[in-house]
């Protein structure tokens, strides 16, 4: 993961694994990721999983991600990523994490 002024990289954390994921029947992926503590994590029951969508457009993403975003708590806003999608996680107002992932440019 390249340096970034918000979320510095601590050299303890430098071997961890960015993301992985499992191609699944149906087209479907199972992703995880390291949620290292010197980014700001802490993990506890109820906050360790997400749940990643995949939508086929920005637009439908954008929409996805303003649904689930009221009443809730944007943690990242969607934006253009170093790896080429559009991302952006948020906390529902259930307390569901999400995690959106559209490679579309579109």
């Amino acid at each position: 993961m390249p340096p970034h002024p918000d979320h510095p990289l601590a050299a303890a954390d430098a071997d961890l694994v960015m993301h992985v994921e499992l191609p699944l029947l149906g087209g479907h992926l199972l992703m995880g990721t390291d949620a290292p503590e010197s980014m700001g994590f802490k993990v506890a029951p109820g906050n360790n999983v997400y749940i990643n969508l995949e939508p086929d457009s920005r637009a439908e993403t954008d929409r996805l991600f303003a649904a689930l975003a009221d009443g809730g708590k944007v943690e990242m806003p969607l934006q253009d990523m170093f790896w080429g999608a559009y991302f952006g996680s948020l906390a529902d107002r259930f307390g569901v994490q999400w995690m959106f992932n559209c490679a579309s440019k579109d």
